[in-house]
């Protein structure tokens, strides 16, 4: 026998006990194991409850809005603009186990907001457009790119569009107002606002949609739920069967009616509106605003309120929350996972943009909140779950900010997601009881 045969057939036998060896220790103790999603703890200095911890998946994507991730772990981050190869679109996997992400992979020309996995394709919205295309073993989807519905308010005012489906067939589209408060002309002192506000017809609501069809126009007669200002923050609450949004309250309440308000009162007011939605449902805008202090919907200046009268508001569908004013929610999520403690089990996470009109004082917001939920219910008061994005005690305006929370999506392990939109910094939650 050749010495090099011979060398050949003592490494086939080396490379076959080696085998066998790992075969037959496959059911090694779990601590012996690299979880698919490894904790990396120490990453950042956000300020979490005890008990969790975070790892930065990748730190500067671009100006992150949503995000979405798949059961096999792959993350879909949608820019608001686009990125220096001209792409909006950025898909991310973890192919090393650590929790961060070694495959970065930009795609497509669609700036803009909302993006969901639904039915094994990647939905995405421009400021006028629903889009989809399939999602298949690759990272990057190649297919088709299909419209879903042409949306209107593309331009001007509140024109991001975010949207959620059900369980049925639906989608759910936020599209915001023109204007503050419908006012003529916009954005001016003491302007009045026309009634009805015509807006209405094509704005300052949710539309609802086959999830499916393609190349859908929107109209009146599609409209689920109105006055509505403009609601980013949109889901679907599998838990209970119904629909949930986070709405923008309206600006400038001393800015423009100075004889009305006072600045303090502007800092603080209206509420940032926390909505349980049901079909014909309409919240009041632009006749209407919420005041959290005195839980209580009042008339806007522009259609003849001075802070104390109430009017045609006492018709309106209450919020389940006020939040503090200008706070600017952007995303919620409903939680469905294992990993966190019991009492976030089909809580709501809300994620706040933070502020920028509160009249020179320190800005507010910039934080992540949890509210408990049950059967659909609010079942106690919010707290605070995630702090520090801004990197200082306080800041005068957003530009100051380091990072400000955007976009929220749950992981298949029940770790939670939070996208940055300055630089577009993505963490990842987890809970690690016995850190």
């Amino acid at each position: 026998m050749s010495k090099n045969l011979s060398t050949r057939i003592s490494t086939l036998v080396f490379i076959t006990l080696s085998l066998l060896f790992v075969a037959c220790n496959s059911d090694m103790a779990p601590e012996e194991s690299k979880p698919m999603f490894a904790t990396a703890p120490g990453d950042d200095s956000l300020t979490l409850p005890d008990g969790f911890d975070v790892v930065v998946v990748v730190d500067t994507l671009g100006r992150g809005r949503h995000l979405a991730v798949r059961e096999n772990g792959d993350i879909y981050v949608h820019l608001r603009s686009k990125t220096a190869e001209g792409h909006s679109l950025v898909a991310l996997r973890d192919t090393t186990g650590d929790g961060k992400a070694d495959m970065i992979e930009s795609f497509g020309e669609y700036p803009g907001t909302g993006i969901e996995i639904h039915k094994n394709h990647l939905y995405f919205a421009t400021t006028s457009r629903i889009y989809r295309t399939a999602l298949s073993d690759e990272l990057v989807p190649a297919g088709p790119i299909d419209t879903i519905a042409l949306l209107e308010g593309g331009e001007g005012g509140h024109s991001e569009k975010e949207f959620t489906f059900d369980n049925q067939g639906n989608m759910y589209v936020n599209v915001g107002s023109l204007s503050n408060a419908c006012e003529e002309p916009l954005r001016t002192a003491a302007s009045k606002g026309p009634d009805p506000c015509v807006e209405l017809d094509k704005r300052a609501g949710i539309w609802r949609f086959n999830d499916s069809q393609t190349m859908q126009t929107q109209t009146k007669e599609m409209r689920f739920a109105t006055g509505i200002r403009n609601a980013v923050a949109i889901n679907w609450d599998p838990a209970s069967g119904s629909l949930y949004a986070v709405s923008h309250g309206r600006d400038d309440l001393h800015r423009y009616w100075p004889d009305l308000f006072t600045e303090d009162q502007n800092v603080e007011l209206p509420a940032e509106e926390f909505l349980q939605v049901s079909e014909g449902d309409d919240f009041g805008w632009p006749y209407c605003y919420y005041d959290p202090l005195e839980k209580q919907r009042f008339l806007n200046p522009e259609y003849g309120g001075d802070g104390k009268t109430v009017g045609r508001c006492s018709e309106a569908k209450m919020p389940l929350i006020g939040f503090p004013g200008h706070w600017g929610p952007n995303d919620i999520l409903f939680y469905q996972g294992d990993m966190f403690p019991e009492k976030y089990k089909h809580g709501a996470f809300i994620a706040f943009h933070g502020s920028w009109n509160r009249l020179g004082h320190n800005q507010a917001g910039f934080k992540v909140v949890f509210v408990p939920m049950q059967n659909g219910q609010v079942t106690g008061d919010y707290e605070v779950f995630a702090d520090g994005f801004i990197g200082a005690d306080s800041i005068k305006a957003p530009g100051e900010a380091l990072h400000r929370p955007c976009g929220l999506a749950e992981g298949p392990d029940g770790s939670i997601y939070i996208l940055d939109s300055v630089k577009g910094r993505l963490w990842r939650i987890v809970h690690t009881p016995d850190a």
